[in-house]
């Protein structure tokens, strides 16, 4: 079997550049960017903005990875793959902007191949992208879900409410006993047609990325706002800082693969809070985020 990994590689790093660059022109900042090693082999490059004029701290980075045995978080679910060397590639991104009513938004894209000699190498892609809003706006739910529809349709249509119901019960803070935000996409170990197949889904969930957020981070970066919906979002920014240390598997693969450590922690916000059994005031704008929003409902049935 021929796998164009350097095709997948270079569609990445093509992705990363289109995605930091027009969130520069939203900004009006530039990115850092910087290129590390990994020492157990591979590599990637980050591009970080941080205090910038509509994103409090953005990141989009880009990883090629492999090494001669899979971590646990890889094979866990796939325990027949354990002792495989692996080949790990993808982008992903996180955007926390400063205004309350502007959403934190998540992507990924991402290719694993694990291979044993004498036998044919087992590969899958996954990814998709999900919205948290802190205050909750129908028009941008709607918008952000019909795009993913939009990303999949080409490809069947039994992709996309199979693949919303897969973010839903993922973005899921059992402690908690709620969602992390009004979801999106997300799926993984994709490998259901031939590769090339495969990969045009997977370049057809990043490219529609900009549409599905762009729109959305425009129409609330200027809205006012004071202190009270700061201090909202930086207590539900603490259920995101949750999630990813305790749940993500794309954290727990980086931590576990001896991925750099700053790229990979780059998601979580730089202003967070956690208060005590904190509960919103009735009817108040914060208690409808709650009551219509993270509900794990059908957006495009609206």
């Amino acid at each position: 079997m021929i796998l164009d990994t350097q095709q997948v590689r270079g569609y990445l790093l093509k992705l990363q550049n289109t995605i930091v660059e027009r969130l520069e022109q939203v900004d009006g900042k530039s990115f850092h960017r910087d290129s590390w090693v990994r020492p157990e082999g591979g590599g990637g490059s980050s591009c970080v903005l941080e205090n910038g004029n509509v994103l409090e701290r953005g990141g989009v980075n880009f990883s090629h990875v492999f090494g001669p045995n899979l971590p646990p978080s890889a094979s866990a679910h796939r325990p027949e793959l354990a002792g495989r060397s692996f080949e790990a590639m993808g982008v992903s991104l996180v955007f926390h902007p400063r205004n309350p009513h502007a959403p934190t938004v998540h992507m990924n894209v991402r290719c694993f191949i694990a291979q044993k000699e004498g036998a044919d190498p087992v590969w899958w892609f996954g990814g998709g992208m999900d919205l948290t809003p802190y205050y909750g706006y129908v028009e941008d739910a709607v918008h952000f879900h019909q795009t993913c529809f939009d990303a999949l349709q080409p490809f069947g249509g039994a992709h996309y409410p199979r693949f919303k119901k897969w973010c839903d019960e993922y973005f899921f803070l059992k402690h908690r006993q709620e969602p992390r935000g009004i979801g999106g996409i997300f799926f993984d170990d994709f490998n259901e047609q031939d590769f090339a197949t495969s990969f045009s889904l997977v370049q057809s969930v990043g490219d529609h990325f900009l549409s599905a957020y762009i729109p959305i981070l425009e129409r609330r970066k200027d809205q006012p706002y004071g202190e009270r919906e700061r201090d909202f979002q930086a207590c539900r920014r603490g259920r995101y800082v949750e999630f990813n240390l305790v749940f993500d598997r794309g954290t727990l693969f980086g931590l576990q693969s001896g991925g750099r450590t700053e790229s990979i922690l780059m998601s979580l916000p730089p202003i967070v809070k956690w208060r005590y059994d904190w509960k919103p005031e009735v009817g108040s704008a914060e208690a409808r985020l709650y009551s219509d929003f993270l509900i794990g409902r059908d957006w495009l049935g609206v």
